[in-house]
């Protein structure tokens, strides 16, 4: 007699245990989650319309994911095509590739190019690149959804929201208690340097400082501080005894306006910082009296070998010192999120009311909203005796929120000379 196990209850019935398929995982992984290579502006990538304007055959769309063990998946890709037209398409996983071809039935009617099974030959991050074999000029077709199936996809993780842009990544530097910051000094050094990266080495309470790389052929030095009140996007909103004022600035540096991340005083410098160079900020603050306090950010310029002033700004309702010394790293705009961001921050100070000079050896992780689900490859660490950070890239692992770390300290406080400026004096 052969027993046979009961599939509802569980119990043994006979000599033979029947073992059921392990159901399918399916898992759609919207258009509008790609990334455009080499071009990240080489096609239109929106909610709405997933991928669409794709005519270069040069441009390849892209996808990652994280799979947690090997095994074997299945590709299909939902698309629109004008009726009759045809797409060819080549899709590439984990080094192997298959092609398929499907034909158009309308604009508005979704067809299905099937590209068969892949296998996941281990754990790890694996992109999904997709190549028009089109030639320029005919329809490749607008991209909805990226359907794959396997066991693999039971516990892999993609990133299915729209924002596309690396975790914002941070450090918070530990002051001791009851100590007055008039001045924090910093130095960044960029290791990688995608567009649409800003990289901030002194920020503090009531504003920010650091570079960043606006284009390819475009960058630049950001100080930027706070106005006062609760107003989050219109500057045009501000009462005048909230807002910050310009006291000064230094020369080919614009000033203006900021909204949509809290509003204030913006001012930049368009400078070709270099990559790999050691880049050199402090911003300093003087109150006035008990309600208002000047914000000043200097650079130290390459090119010229001496400290500039940026701007300097008379925050209201303030009136004491810097508090929350930080720095962080952000990638500003999705289309470049997959690509690898990092840079060290070393050699930082703080310097009293009394001109001590403390050094800030100890520093604590963290990172936005983003960094918690959907985007996992954020780092930070100590290199080279600096601390560093690092997001983006599609990078198996990452650092724990809140994790600390320290640095060797230097010892020797930094020497400098700074300009005159509103509120503020020329300091050895």
């Amino acid at each position: 007699m052969k027993r046979i196990g009961c599939f509802i209850c569980g119990a043994l019935i006979g000599t033979t245990t029947l073992t059921l398929p392990v159901a399918a995982v399916e898992l759609r992984v919207p258009a509008y989650t790609a990334y455009l290579d080499p071009n990240a502006d080489g096609a239109r990538v929106s909610q709405r319309g997933g991928v669409t304007r794709w005519t270069d055959p040069e441009l390849k769309v892209v996808w990652f994911g994280e799979f947690k063990q090997a095994g074997e998946v299945t590709a299909r890709l939902t698309l629109k095509l004008s009726a009759e037209a045809e797409s060819r398409l080549k899709l590439t996983v984990a080094g192997q590739s298959r092609e398929t071809s499907v034909r158009g039935a309308g604009s508005d009617t979704p067809v299905t190019a099937d590209f068969g099974a892949f296998t996941i030959p281990q754990p790890g991050y694996q992109r999904f690149e997709l190549e028009s074999l089109n030639e320029r000029g005919k329809p490749f077709g607008e991209l909805e959804t990226l359907i794959l199936e396997g066991a693999p996809l039971a516990d892999a993780h993609f990133n299915l929201k729209e924002r596309r842009n690396a975790a914002s990544v941070h450090l918070a530097y530990p002051v001791p208690t009851g100590t007055d910051i008039a001045a924090f000094y910093c130095e960044v050094t960029a290791i990688e340097d995608p567009v649409t990266t800003f990289y901030m080495a002194c920020g503090w309470h009531r504003g920010y400082f650091g570079m960043q790389v606006n284009s390819l052929t475009e960058r630049r030095i950001i100080f930027s501080v706070w106005d006062s009140g609760n107003e989050a996007v219109d500057r045009k909103k501000v009462v005048d005894e909230n807002r910050v004022k310009l006291m000064g600035k230094g020369e080919g540096v614009y000033t203006g306006d900021f909204g949509n991340e809290g509003t204030g005083g913006h001012s930049h410098l368009k400078y070709l910082w270099k990559t790999g160079e050691t880049q050199r900020f402090i911003v300093t603050a003087q109150p006035t009296n008990e309600t208002f306090t000047i914000f000043s950010g200097y650079y130290f310029h390459p090119d010229k070998q001496e400290w500039m002033l940026i701007s300097s700004w008379r925050a209201p309702k303030e009136g004491g010192w810097l508090r929350r010394p930080h720095s962080f790293s952000e990638n500003f705009w999705g289309s470049t999120g997959h690509v690898v961001r990092k840079a060290r921050y070393g050699n930082q100070w703080i310097r009293t009311p009394a001109s001590e000079w403390i050094e800030l050896t100890t520093a604590t992780f963290s990172h936005d909203p983003t960094g918690r689900q959907d985007r996992l490859d954020r780092f930070m660490g100590v290199e080279d005796g600096q601390f560093f950070l690092s997001h983006g890239g599609f990078v198996a692992g990452f650092t724990q929120f809140g994790e600390k770390f320290t640095r060797p300290p230097l010892g020797k406080p930094p020497v400098l000379k700074l300009p005159a400026s509103p509120g503020t004096a020329g300091a050895e």
